[in-house]
């Protein structure tokens, strides 16, 4: 089979208009509106995606546990005040295996949490800085290198639908872009869980291959992925066949998701992927660039495309994050807030 996600050099969109912008521009557009993925390198920032450099932002999984406890979310310790940032523990009985942070704008500015009375708008709790020195300063390095990805791919598909390369500007100024850190542990063979039903385990070029992160499409705009070199991360294809995402050095995986496909009218596909367990741990570092908590999402004049009735992004995000297992039982507090729009 021909390998389906192309690895595109992106140099030229941080550059003036030129023919060789013009045509980065044309193949993002086409893995956009083709397969829905796409590999990403050469651009400012790509210095992170080495082991060394993933390896500062990683630390954070050695932390004793008693220190990951002070970082866990509501769900999980009702002591706590932080609802949608914070610290997801491993689940054993649950489908996608992992642990993690979530982590929003205020890793990076601390200005950027300003509303108050929106979870979506909390301030992440951090590990204190003598317990990883360094590591706070590292992880606000990372995110605004993603945020500055974000913002250049956002231009080019703006110009790829043949739209002004800054109509999505707006919807993106005070974004509340999500970091998140994950480590995908091997499962625990004695943990009494039977992984070999349909729901946790699939065939996978002749061998029977564990799911350890469910099959979904990313609810965003798109998503930047920086893995650790080791697979495990799958597409679905056009053709409906699960493909490998290469896990290279020095590139980003670039997903495109529900939101920006909504909003394009079709044109860009948001593309359902899943994590199979690699033979070892494994880990991600994805970065979900998304708009501000009280954007409202209309209909872009694209001729043809389907209208619908504006929305909220941060009701919107609410309704699909909290669907998710490591977001069980915190969706009844956020309220719609459309009715505030006038």
């Amino acid at each position: 089979m021909t390998r389906d996600i192309e690895t595109i050099g992106i140099a030229d969109l941080f550059g003036p208009p030129s023919p060789a912008r013009d045509r980065a521009d044309g193949r993002i557009m086409a893995a956009a509106s083709g397969i829905g993925f796409m590999a990403v390198r050469d651009f400012p920032g790509d210095a992170w995606l080495t082991p060394d450099r993933r390896a500062q932002l990683l630390r954070i999984f050695a932390l004793p546990d008693i220190e990951k406890q002070k970082l866990l979310r509501w769900n999980f310790d009702s002591t706590r005040k932080n609802f949608y940032r914070g610290w997801f523990p491993l689940q054993p009985a649950a489908v996608s295996y992992k642990e993690g942070i979530d982590m929003g704008p205020d890793i990076a500015d601390a200005a950027r949490v300003s509303v108050v009375d929106d979870p979506l708008c909390e301030p992440t709790p951090l590990p204190a800085e003598g317990t990883l020195p360094g590591w706070r300063t590292a992880a606000a390095d990372y995110y605004r290198a993603m945020e500055r990805v974000g913002n250049a791919l956002m231009w080019s598909i703006a110009r790829g639908l043949g739209l002004p390369e800054t109509i999505f500007d707006p919807y993106f100024e005070h974004g509340i872009s999500t970091l998140r850190l994950i480590r995908y542990p091997l499962r625990d063979a004695t943990a009494g869980i039977d992984t070999g039903g349909p729901e946790f385990s699939v065939v996978h070029k002749g061998e029977i291959r564990t799911i350890i992160g469910r099959e979904h499409a990313d609810s965003g705009f798109v998503t930047l992925l920086a893995q650790d070199g080791v697979e495990g991360l799958q597409a679905k294809n056009r053709a409906d066949e699960w493909i490998d995402v290469p896990p290279a050095n020095g590139t980003l995986a670039v997903n495109f998701g529900q939101l920006l496909e909504r909003w394009t009218g079709g044109r860009v596909r948001a593309t359902r992927h899943r994590v199979i367990a690699p033979k070892t741990t494994r880990f991600s570092i994805p970065f979900f660039y998304e708009p501000r908590v009280d954007a409202e999402i209309a209909p872009l004049p694209l001729s043809g495309a389907e209208p619908f009735e504006p929305f909220l992004y941060g009701d919107y995000l609410w309704e699909s994050a909290t669907n998710f297992v490591e977001m069980s039982g915190i969706k009844n507090l956020r309220q719609p807030r459309r009715a505030k729009v006038s």
